[in-house]
């Protein structure tokens, strides 16, 4: 079963530091892009941010250089470093992946993780 599993959320004090991390599973061939997307309730789920497997990565404007992310092609995970956090950071932190090869030959255009949770309060 294709299915992408992520990691490291809990609960963090402002100005406190999280890492996510996602792993795809093995049957995942490679992947167009991986990245990061957050939801809190009632609003609608945000890209926060994304890497290409050219390299090439894309942040929300609210990441004001706090957040990095970083990938590994070959194993097909993505992690995203999260500095300086806020109270409104918090949200459910979702792993994605675009354009999605399956062993031996299907094809996804997307697909979710289950998502962690992620809160920032004293």
């Amino acid at each position: 079963q294709m299915q992408l599993e992520e990691s490291g959320g809990g609960l963090v004090q402002p100005g406190g530091s999280l890492r996510l991390s996602c792993v795809a599973s093995e049957n995942i061939v490679s992947t167009n892009s991986m990245g990061w997307y957050r939801q809190t309730p009632g609003k609608q789920r945000e890209l926060v941010a994304a890497r290409a497997r050219s390299g090439v990565t894309d942040y929300a404007d609210f990441v004001e250089g706090r957040f990095t992310i970083s990938g590994d092609d070959a194993k097909n995970t993505v992690s995203l470093q999260m500095n300086s956090l806020k109270p409104e950071d918090t949200a459910v932190y979702y792993c994605n992946a675009g354009g999605v090869r399956i062993y031996p030959s299907g094809y996804v255009g997307a697909l979710w993780g289950r998502g962690t949770q992620v809160t920032v309060s004293s």
